[in-house]
């Protein structure tokens, strides 16, 4: 015991003489310096400490460790195999895409998964395209969903399983006529709330080095290197009565820093980056809204819908998270000998009231829930909550389970075939009331009561992209980005592109880049922007030096490669165009769109062969890809194979018909010669 005791006494000695230090150091700052100066509680939120992995916590704490990786957040990405996965795989797995009239079904084959992507003509099978499954994202309590991977470009995948109604079906966001296939990228903003932090490649947007396999210690707890280090010297805290300002533990932190480490994941929305900021920037203990603000539609009328991930907003309108912060405020007291935070942020209401976040939910007793509604309905120091007054036949039929009543289970608006509880703690509603009309009011940051106007147009611009198509949205965007914000120049010139490019206004856009003559932008997708702005304006001499300055900022931004080399090819600088598409097939065999322009590259030098079989592997990748098959029957033409080409022209005004091109060259074929 006076071991520890010393150790105590040296550790609190360090972080005296580490206080010292930082005053003194701010004692020396210049005005400015003193002003930007930005002193961290936790130690390990400075950026030089490093994350270590689960693996290097697991030394020491490996009876947590144990429990947790069996939880929802341990299960949550991993290797694809059999072990992994919660679907069933049976001949009758089969999902039909009417609106792309394509098969879908999962294989499993020698532990490994595959998705068959098929297309019928009568009985016959014209298009044929297997994918292997590299990752699993989902820990099965609700769903897994599929991921491939191409020489570390990682995609979504077309089926989903849906764990508890036992059935796989497209993925969301992929039904009704949104079917992307195997192209959605997968990129850091959905990464990392499902994994713990991987290794992206810069300048790239789905482009991984490594990837972790699952949500990890360190995401709750912040980057442990210093924590590590101080243990292995011997520099031990006695946590029940002091903090350890080497680490975070959420449980210490005052209610808003402890809620914001749950709703860095567990509240899905319209995400918005502050400037300068990124994914992988917050830090537990830190305030999220100076890294990023979620933004949700705000309704009058029905409250009673909610997405999937919605379970800090949902909770956060409870009268019982409200209510918390008031009665405890004035009882709580300090704790914690040596606490430098704010003993007035409490709450006896948080995300960890019910949940322990190192035991799986379906692990945890019933009690634990309980409990937490009892600390304040039914306590004697709250004389004013009563206990509940439902009958007690209705009470047994739940087993008296407070939550069965008063977060029920409902289905979301965003994810079929799931049921979630509601974590907006209230009243049980009346199954047959009528619900009121849904009117939209605006967006809210749910985790920033006062974001300032320049986050919030980017907010609106945002949900247009993401969720909705309604002009109006963007009209919102240009009042709030007029007002006074706190965006530098430069920030608020990239979204006044992004905005005019929303609108598709051209004209304005270009006039803004020359006007402002913002060459400076680093942001890839305000270059490229711009020169799709010149592309659609048909100036492509202006256009390809912003899609060159684009892919100089992002090389692995594939597409704008593509763009870039098309629009050389249009100039007949070939060499240049053959470069990035190349580099493009280099990096990604499956890119369809850099097979069908390599394809034409061989066709203009009469290397025929090769022209063909790059439109043969850029069909057969997307069975509907209309250039590559435009491409195709003009070379068929070429070979005179007319009537293959006139066969294959018809399938293509099947897919459009409003192509006039592809009708006057059938009429041209068919017509008797002059």
């Amino acid at each position: 015991m006076n071991n520890i005791f010393n150790r105590n006494k040296f550790f609190l000695l360090l972080a005296t003489l580490l206080a010292c230090a930082i005053i003194f150091t701010e004692l020396n700052c210049s005005p400015k310096d003193k002003a930007n100066l930005k002193v961290e509680i936790y130690l390990n939120h400075n950026d030089s400490v490093k994350y270590v992995g689960m693996n290097t916590c697991k030394g020491c704490h490996n009876d947590i460790h144990a429990n947790f990786i069996h939880t929802g957040m341990g299960q949550s990405f991993g290797l694809a195999n059999a072990s992994k996965t919660s679907a069933k795989f049976n001949g009758h797995n089969v999902i039909y895409d009417p609106f792309l009239n394509l098969y879908y079904q999962p294989i499993l084959k020698n532990k490994d998964i595959f998705i068959l992507e098929y297309r019928l003509e009568g009985k016959d099978t014209v298009h044929k395209r297997l994918e292997k499954v590299s990752y699993i994202v989902g820990s099965g309590m609700h769903t897994n969903s599929h991921m491939s991977q191409t020489n570390g470009y990682i995609f979504q995948m077309p089926l989903t399983y849906y764990t508890q109604k036992g059935q796989w079906d497209l993925p969301p966001g992929f039904e009704k006529g949104h079917n992307s296939r195997f192209s959605r990228s997968i990129e850091l903003e959905c990464m990392s709330c499902h994994n713990a932090y991987p290794n992206i490649m810069p300048g790239s947007k789905n482009k991984f080095v490594s990837i972790p396999q699952g949500i990890d210690c360190e995401r709750c707890h912040g980057p442990g290197s210093i924590h590590v280090r101080e243990k292995q010297l011997g520099h031990l805290v006695d946590t029940s009565t002091m903090i350890d300002y080497t680490i975070v533990n959420p449980k210490k932190l005052p209610y808003d820093l402890q809620v914001d480490v749950c709703q860095r994941c567990h509240l899905q929305g319209d995400a918005v980056l502050a400037e300068g900021k990124s994914f992988f920037d917050f830090k537990p203990g830190q305030k999220l809204s100076d890294y990023i603000n979620v933004f949700l539609p705000r309704y009058k009328g029905d409250n009673q819908t909610f997405i999937m991930a919605s379970h800090a907003d949902r909770l956060k309108q409870s009268k019982c998270f409200i209510e918390s912060t008031r009665l405890k405020i004035n009882t709580i007291n300090k704790k914690y000998s040596n606490s430098k935070l704010s003993n007035q942020n409490v709450s006896s209401l948080t995300c960890i009231s019910c949940h322990n976040p190192h035991v799986s939910i379906r692990n945890t007793a019933n009690a634990q829930f309980n409990n937490a509604c009892k600390n304040c309905h039914g306590n004697k120091q709250y004389p004013q909550l009563s206990d509940c007054k439902e009958k007690i036949v209705v009470r047994k039929i739940t087993n008296d389970n407070c939550w069965s009543c008063h977060m029920p289970k409902s289905g979301t608006e965003d994810i079929p075939h799931v049921t979630v509880h509601d974590h907006r703690i209230q009243i049980p509603v009346r199954k047959n009331a009528v619900k009121a009309i849904q009117q939209f009011i605006g967006l809210a940051a749910v985790n920033n009561p006062k974001p300032n106007a320049h986050t919030i147009g980017e907010g609106y611009l945002s949900y247009y992209e993401k969720f909705k198509n309604n002009p109006s949205l963007l009209d919102s965007a240009s009042y709030y980005f007029a007002q006074p914000g706190s965006y530098s120049e430069k920030h608020l010139f990239n979204n006044l592109i992004r905005l005019a490019f929303l609108k598709q206004d051209f004209n304005s856009l270009v006039n803004m880049a020359e006007k402002k003559q913002i060459t400076y932008s680093n942001d890839p997708w305000t270059l490229y922007r711009i020169g799709e702005a010149y592309s659609n304006l048909n100036i492509p001499k202006k256009a390809v030096i912003f899609y060159q300055l684009a892919c100089n900022e992002g090389p692995y931004y594939l597409e704008f490669q593509n763009k870039l080399g098309s629009t050389s090819l249009q100039l007949g600088d070939v060499a240049t165009a053959k470069k990035c598409f190349e580099f493009i097939i280099q990096e990604n065999p499956k890119f369809a769109p850099a097979l069908s322009n390599m394809g034409y590259i061989n066709a203009m030098n009469h290397n025929f062969s090769t022209a063909m079989d790059l439109y043969n592997r850029a069909i057969a990748l997307d069975p509907d890809y209309e250039q590559a098959l435009v491409n195709k029957s003009a070379l068929l033409i070429n070979l005179n194979k007319k009537q293959e080409a006139i066969l294959l022209m018809r399938k293509i005004l099947k897919i459009n018909p409003n192509n006039n091109l592809i009708k006057q060259a059938i009429s041209e074929i068919q017509s008797p010669a002059k």
